[in-house]
This record gives C-alpha cells, structure tokens and sequence, in this order.
C-alpha cells in the first residue's frame, strides 16, 4: 500500500480526535480508569493507527477505547456501533471463501477488508468482552475468527447478541447477509 495514501491530513486528525474524545467522554463506563489524555499521546505518535481508526469511523463502526494492556503498553478499541457497522457488511468470511463462490460473489472478504484497514477481526472471546460493555449485534451478526480445522472443513463462525445471550453460530464461509459484517480491534 502507498504509505502517504494511509495517512490523515492534519485537519483530518484533528476532527477525528475530537470525534474519539467525545465518544470516550460519552462511554466512560467502558474504559474506567483510562485517561483520554494518554490515549490522544499514543493516536498522536502513530498517525498510520490514526488512519485505520478513521477506517473503522468511517465504516460506522464507531471505535471506541475498551482496554489498556499493561504488557504491550497499548491501548485497545474495538468497533462500539450498536449493529455490526453498515460499511463492512455483505462480505464473505475470506479471500479463499470469495474465490469459490462462482455466482453472486460479494464485493470482498471481511478478512481482507480487515486487512486492507489495518485492523484484526474480534475473536470469540473479544467480542463476548465486548458484550460486556453492553448489547450489541441484536439485529445484526459480526463474523469472528474462525480456528482453522473449522475453517478447512468450509465453515467459519460468527456471533451475535439474542435473549439476552452471545451465540456462536457456524456458517459456510463463502456466504454473505446485508445484516452481518465483522468488527475490529486496533491496538495503539
């Protein structure tokens, strides 16, 4: 990928972290003892992190700080959108399920949109941390990483919020809904 391609102007910086900060200041209850301040230091220090945050943004996806891993020294966002974000749905699970499919085949992959946007898909135990911090998915399902016997076998998971309940559910790869799309993590 072109490197100035995958960089936010300074005014586009600017609008993003205003966006981030409100919504950080709106959600405190998903990133309790997390300063903003810290988190805008780390944005600011790695403007490519800056430019798939803004991906996530403008795919709807609503990113939004839920951790801090004392590890690695990086904060953690996952997609925040109420449903699976609008920009990132009708796509098959990955490239190899979007090669099979001879007819009707989607636009794209989540796997690779992932990529191309520089962020991971949540796993299964990710995103039932994310229905910790509240419902999401109710009328939507997110494609989650799939463990590879799954996957070699044709299939691949995904997840939603129903009856008060995360369900992991199973699908072949290669198909596609207008209501399931994927969600990301980037740690900066």
């Amino acid at each position: 990928m072109n490197a100035h391609k995958n960089k936010l102007s300074p005014e586009q910086q600017e609008e993003l972290l205003n966006v981030l900060a409100a919504r950080f200041e709106k959600n405190i209850q998903r990133h309790k003892g997390i300063e903003w301040c810290k988190v805008q230091a780390k944005l600011e220090a790695n403007p490519h992190k800056l430019w798939s945050l803004d991906e996530m943004e403008r795919t709807e996806g609503e990113p939004d700080v839920v951790g801090y891993d004392k590890k690695t020294d990086e904060y953690i966002f996952y997609d925040c959108s109420p449903e699976s974000p609008k920009g990132r749905r009708s796509l098959c699970y990955d490239h190899e399920a979007l090669e099979k499919r001879k007819e009707n085949k989607p636009v794209d992959s989540a796997i690779n949109r992932a990529a191309e946007m520089g962020i991971e898909i949540l796993n299964e135990e990710q995103y039932k941390e994310l229905q910790e911090l509240g419902n999401f998915d109710a009328k939507t399902s997110s494609w989650i990483v799939t463990p590879s016997a799954i996957r070699k076998l044709g299939g691949a998971l995904f997840s939603d919020f129903r009856y008060n309940t995360v369900f992991v559910y199973h699908n072949g790869a290669e198909s596609y809904y207008a209501a399931r799309g994927f969600r990301g993590l980037l740690r900066v």
